[in-house]
């Protein structure tokens, strides 16, 4: 995967360069970009490494969502470790670095660990190597804690200052997506106090990704008018960067506002940097919306992997293609709206492989022009066997052990496998048993006898106690 910067488009500024180093490396991204988007612009694919392993991981969302993109944030007293590039605001001057490599990201001795991988097992580093103890002590020991974790925790005191607020309000509204907007304007408008908070650093939720439209126009342009109106009434209170922690009883909220995060070390200096809300709310509404659920196959966390809702989030918002070449694999609607996306954002789109055997669905295009890309650059209904086996190699797995076939078929995509060599084995045997069976006994009897056919373990024979 190799990403690219689009000529035009996005919510940056492009006005205002930003120059940042990512691995001691240089790279330029814009006002608006985050770590991940720049990064990606750039054409950086691998970003870390994996915990155990040390695989190769890139950026597989676009928000709280991505699980492999953790990077550590400048150097020093001042340093943040395991931070999320996709909630990173790129500023000028920023200073990230990879994590869990050595030496470096592309040459990392700890990937060896990928070749051990039948002797780590999960828990094999608890006993494996207390004894002798003074190996322990001197060699393992220190290894093994200098390989734990992902980043570097600070030494040195924090230089920044940190602030507590309470507040109490009538509504408290955790999400700034178009639930969020709509419930907290229309408590607004019935006279009600109101706090809106929403972890981005603008309101709009899912509608800053996606070319959505509203009664013929675009929603964005709804965005924008209930946010100003928000912002202009006195009884309404906007809390941006703002993540809620905790629930706890009687509508009492923890909220974390990150005020100078996305601010230079050195524009930081005589405010807080973070802000602790403790809210008490007559009403809370939870509107946090909701994110895609990666597909589950092998090798799903390597670079080049993307949620199709992210790719697209990254082609409209931050004027980023993430791929030339892309296929989606689908279980829902969803995915044609992505695909038309990345497909006007110059991206060649070969495929929309649906794991459904049929859809209702059908491409959301409003005009001639997404008909036209839906009709000649996407084949949108690909057959269902053109699935990899690995998609559902697992389903298959359970199915051989379950219905003891020697051969199966996935019941979503209609692919098949046949049973491992152990189960295969484990099959033969059991028909062996059935054919000792005359073919004329009843079905019942011939199902009793390949169950008892196997070997049992004799009971043990108790012994007899002696009196005292």
């Amino acid at each position: 995967m190799s990403g690219a910067r689009l000529s035009s488009g996005g919510r940056i500024d492009r006005e205002k360069p930003l120059r940042f180093t990512f691995d001691g490396r240089g790279y330029e991204g814009f006002a608006g970009d985050t770590l991940a988007s720049a990064l990606i612009a750039n054409g950086v694919s691998v970003v870390a490494r994996s915990f155990k392993y040390h695989r190769r991981r890139g950026i597989m969302g676009q928000g709280a969502e991505d699980p492999s993109a953790l990077v550590q944030l400048e150097a020093g007293a001042g340093t943040e470790p395991n931070m999320r590039a996709t909630q990173v605001e790129l500023y000028s001057g920023l200073v990230a670095s990879s994590v869990n490599r050595w030496p470096s990201l592309g040459f990392d001795l700890g990937a060896v660990n990928s070749l051990l991988a039948p002797v780590f097992i999960a828990g094999f580093y608890y006993k494996t190597f207390l004894r002798p103890k003074w190996l322990w002590d001197r060699v393992h020991e220190p290894i093994l804690r200098r390989m734990a974790g992902l980043g570097r925790a600070p030494t040195a005191a924090d230089p920044d200052a940190y602030d507590h607020m309470h507040a109490h309000c009538d509504v408290l509204v955790v999400g700034g997506g178009p639930a969020g907007l709509a419930a907290a304007f229309a408590a607004a408008r019935a006279g009600a106090h109101v706090i809106l908070a929403d972890e981005q650093s603008e309101l709009g939720g899912s509608l800053l990704g996606t070319p959505e439209r509203l009664d013929g126009r675009p929603a964005l342009d709804w965005v924008a008018e209930t946010a100003a109106t928000l912002t202009g009434s006195s009884e309404v209170q906007l809390l941006f960067r703002t993540t809620a922690l905790g629930y706890y009883d009687h509508n009492y909220l923890v909220l974390l506002e990150r005020r100078g995060d996305h601010l230079a070390p050195a524009e930081r200096r005589g405010r807080a940097r973070q802000r602790l809300w403790h809210v008490r709310a007559r009403q809370v509404v939870l509107a946090t919306g909701a994110h895609e659920r990666p597909l589950v196959f092998a090798d799903n966390d390597r670079p080049g992997v993307m949620l199709a809702s992210a790719a697209a989030a990254y082609a409209h918002r931050y004027a980023v293609l993430p791929g030339r070449k892309v296929v989606i694999v689908t279980n829902n609607d969803s995915a044609y709206s992505a695909a038309l996306t990345l497909a006007e954002a110059g991206a060649e789109v070969g495929a929309v492989v649906d794991l459904r055997p049929a859809s209702d669905g059908s491409p959301p295009a409003s005009n001639s022009r997404a008909r036209a890309i839906a009709l000649n650059a996407i084949s949108l209904r690909c057959p269902a066997a053109s699935i990899p086996p690995c998609i559902c190699s697992a389903n298959l797995r359970a199915a051989c052990a379950s219905t003891r076939q020697s051969r199966v078929s996935c019941r979503t995509c209609r692919c098949s496998m046949s049973a491992p060599p152990v189960q295969r084995m484990a099959t033969l045997r059991w028909l062996r048993r059935w054919a000792r069976v005359p073919p004329q006994a009843p079905l019942q009897r011939r199902l009793r006898a390949s169950v008892t056919d196997v070997p049992r373990r004799s009971p043990r024979p108790k012994r007899a106690r002696r009196c005292r």
